[in-house]
């Protein structure tokens, strides 16, 4: 079955996490996507461990790197550089994030691969830009901290903390991924490619979504609320016999629900809970309330009589319970990738978007350092312009 993006050639040059996530989605669409790395050492994730799997691989690297081929280069020599350069040529899609100048040094910058590729889509990642910001090293924690996600990331005033995940990271590389996609549509319409520009800095302002339109809009500046919602209650942890338990009341029937599954219908007809501005306002009195009641409940049986009720509920789950309960829904959360000569599937995450013509595939297992540099070398020394099909990359 064929891909969304078959015939898609993507030249990475990116490292770590936002750029490889965002090629790797693409990969997993159809593109091939020949991963570019230092040679001796690679990308910097396959010395991030433990964890490592079983054949001692750094399970960090393996997360974002599935199906590609990877050559190594030292784009500081000049048969190398020349490699590169025909690869940029060549490609579809650029995808770079070194620090802003880097690539220019090389030949390989956006004016550069645009002028002998007119056609392609480049795309640059940043921490915060290329103007004031472009000597900031981009790094996720940082973003975080100084793109206000951490100011209303914590158990309590006063005690921010980063999430548990890079998720600025995960952000703009999702951002990458549709600028991407955009701006191959515009390609395939006109014929002409584009400078595509993402930064960690403006993805995580653009991910704080209500938070931020409350300070835009409004001028409130928000502050940590623990697991609580700023706008939206009883919308947060509540205990339970056994462990906390979520619930996410988004409506007044849904609170109605909650207070007779819990015994006391009143607090739906209480005035200052009756509307959801108005339980904003009284937020602490109906908390000690309802945790008064929840306590005296096991998680799971509370969970299923809130399902039942049509009340948003679930307990915190750690991943191997998370994993089990997409498996138990049927959504197929693990997918495991063959690969001739190797002793055992790679085991992955599977990809999220579900495409009912074109689905996400999984031929190759995220590849060893250099695996593909010949293969890749002697096609870009030919002149075909397309790369070899999949069953003669293997």
């Amino acid at each position: 079955m064929t891909g969304a993006l078959d015939g898609i050639l993507v030249a990475d040059f990116s490292r770590v996490l936002a750029g490889p996530y965002a090629t790797m989605l693409l990969a997993d669409l159809g593109a091939d996507v020949v991963k570019v790395e230092q040679p001796g050492s690679g990308d910097a994730t396959r010395g991030w461990g433990p964890p490592y799997d079983a054949d001692g691989t750094a399970t960090y690297y393996l997360a974002v790197n599935r199906n590609k081929r990877s050559v190594a280069l030292d784009l500081a020599e000049p048969d190398d550089r020349a490699v590169a350069r025909e690869l940029v040529r060549r490609a579809d899609v650029v995808v770079q994030n070194f620090r802003p100048g880097t690539m220019e040094r090389y030949g390989l910058g956006p004016a550069d691969v645009l002028t002998a590729n007119p056609r392609a889509v480049y795309c640059s990642i940043t921490g915060f830009g290329t103007g004031a910001g472009a000597d900031r090293p981009g790094y996720d924690l940082l973003a975080q901290a100084v793109g206000g996600l951490m100011s209303v990331t914590g158990a309590r005033p006063g005690e921010p903390v980063k999430a548990g995940v890079a998720v600025v990271d995960v952000i703009t590389g999702l951002h990458a991924t549709i600028g991407i996609l955009a701006a191959l549509r515009h390609r395939d319409t006109t014929g002409v490619g584009q400078h595509v520009e993402v930064n960690l800095l403006s993805s995580v302002l653009s991910a704080l979504v209500n938070q931020a339109s409350g300070y835009v809009a409004a001028g409130v500046v928000p502050g940590i609320l623990g697991n609580a919602h700023p706008s939206v209650v009883p919308y947060e942890l509540l205990p339970t016999a056994d462990r906390p338990l979520v619930v996410a009341v988004g409506t007044d029937a849904q609170f109605t629900a909650l207070c007779r599954v819990l015994g006391v219908p009143a607090l739906a007809e209480d005035p200052r809970y009756r509307r959801n501005a108005d339980r904003v306002r009284h937020r602490e009195p109906l908390i000690r309330a309802l945790a008064g009641r929840t306590a005296a409940w096991h998680a799971d049986d509370l969970a299923g009589a809130l399902t039942a009720a049509g009340v948003p509920c679930g307990p915190v789950n750690d991943l191997a319970a998370a994993v089990d309960l997409a498996t138990d829904l049927g959504l197929t959360p693990v997918v495991e990738i063959d690969s001739p000569g190797r002793p055992r599937p790679a085991r992955q995450v599977a990809n999220p978007i579900t495409l009912s013509g074109t689905p996400a595939s999984y031929h190759r297992p995220p590849p060893d350092l250099g695996e593909h540099t010949a293969q890749v070398r002697a096609w870009l020394a030919t002149g075909a312009q397309d790369a070899p099909s999949p069953e003669e990359q293997q």
